[in-house]
């Protein structure tokens, strides 16, 4: 990545997330979504949700976009749930990444918070889900 690349992704929170998205799809991410909170959010600008196959495909995911972004020159990454790796958050600044193995996506539904459907490829996942007790 050139100097002029790294200053881009940096600065530019589409390009940012964009970025994020083709490291999770050259790592064999699952259902990657972005969701833009522009002006829904002072948090960040876009959050990318995917899945991972595995707990251990969640882990290598975030380790992969992790290294990606320091090498891109991110400093100060917020992390959480890496020790579990049944959901990875990672705080980039203006893109805030979620890695969730499908239950586990499926349980917790950010895509309902910020009224987007879920993919496709997981109705299966939700329906077969356990139903909520009262």
């Amino acid at each position: 990545m050139t100097k002029a690349e790294a200053q881009t992704l940096q600065t530019d929170a589409a390009a940012l997330s964009q970025y994020v998205r083709d490291v999770l799809s050259e790592n064999s991410a699952q259902d990657i979504l972005e969701i833009d909170i522009r002006g829904k959010s002072s948090v960040a600008d876009y959050m990318v949700v995917a899945s991972g196959r595995s707990n251990r495909h969640v882990g290598a995911l975030s380790d992969y976009v992790l290294r990606s972004l320091k090498a891109a020159g991110f400093k100060d990454i917020g992390t959480e749930g890496q020790d579990g790796k049944d959901w990875v958050l990672i705080d980039a600044g203006d893109v805030v990444l979620h890695i969730f193995r499908p239950e586990v996506r499926v349980f917790y539904n950010l895509e309902k918070i910020w009224s987007v459907p879920l993919p496709e490829s997981l109705q299966h996942v939700a329906e077969e889900a356990p139903a909520e007790s009262d």
